[in-house]
């Protein structure tokens, strides 16, 4: 495609995102999250959204801005383990919540990408997954306003998968690397993470890049996701939005005992950051 898809600012990039529209966000955690599309939707009044993303942020960064605003009406997420005001609304009834399996969601957002609308897994069989039941949301008092429905099984090989569909959005918001003018895109390391798949799955795909360069220069083996799946590009500083979501680290003389938390933080599941031989914390 000759197309040249950039766009000047990230306000202009979202700015056509209404009311109730269902979103595909990518990152892990923090990890390559597309925070500066994310602040730029916060600064518009869209409310109602439906979102799919991994998780949804921390209380004060990334989803978390939405939701703290009370502009996301219904979230499917494998995780939501990080954000006390998530817990708060979804508890409260004020949050509609489909919790999935995470490779279930990577492959229900691939699918949405490459026009397959369902498949067959054995990830949920014998469970909730399965059987339903599952408090999507919750009445005030505690209750369970709406349950997941039961889900469609089948045997093959003599093994018995039930059946997901693939999920579709009518925008997804990216986080990468390096594009071109195109829409091609290279993610960096763990960033690359649910990414593309969220890009494929968006009708309409927008893509903050931390470095735009001309077309011509991605080496065609280098792109993890082709511009085709691609509608804006807009440019981001890198320097000024990435933050840790736990930040632990280990005794200083290599001790085997657990990670140290900094700031309190529980160290369970966290990135260790290990200091340098030479450094002055002990």
């Amino acid at each position: 495609m000759g197309m040249d898809k950039v766009v000047t600012a990230a306000a202009r990039a979202v700015a056509d995102i209404p009311d109730g529209a269902t979103l595909a966000v990518g990152g892990f955690g923090l990890c390559g999250i597309p925070s500066t599309l994310i602040a730029a939707l916060s600064a518009t009044s869209v409310s109602g959204l439906r979102i799919v993303s991994n998780n949804c942020g921390v209380d004060d960064w990334g989803l978390g801005l939405l939701l703290r605003a009370g502009r996301i009406a219904r979230m499917t997420s494998s995780y939501v383990g990080e954000n006390k005001e998530f817990a708060r609304q979804y508890l409260s009834g004020e949050l509609e919540v489909e919790l999935t399996p995470q490779g279930t969601l990577a492959e229900r957002l691939r699918a949405g990408g490459t026009g397959v609308p369902a498949f067959y897994t054995p990830a949920g069989v014998g469970t909730q997954v399965e059987e339903g039941g599952l408090p999507w949301r919750h009445t005030p008092d505690g209750g369970v306003a709406l349950a997941s429905p039961p889900k469609e099984t089948r045997e093959f090989g003599g093994r018995r998968y039930l059946l997901e569909e693939a999920i579709s959005a009518d925008f997804a918001l990216v986080r990468t690397a390096v594009a071109d003018r195109h829409g091609n895109c290279v993610f960096h390391a763990a960033a690359r993470n649910f990414n593309p798949l969220c890009a494929m799955a968006g009708r309409v795909t927008v893509v903050e890049a931390e470095r735009i360069v001309e077309a011509g220069e991605l080496p065609p083996d280098a792109v993890h996701l082709p511009g085709v799946y691609v509608d804006r590009v807009v440019a981001v500083d890198a320097s000024l939005d990435k933050r840790v979501e736990r930040r632990t680290v280990r005794p200083a003389r290599g001790r085997a005992e657990a990670a140290v938390p900094l700031d309190g933080a529980d160290a369970r599941g966290a990135e260790a950051v290990v200091p340098p031989a030479d450094s002055e914390e002990k």
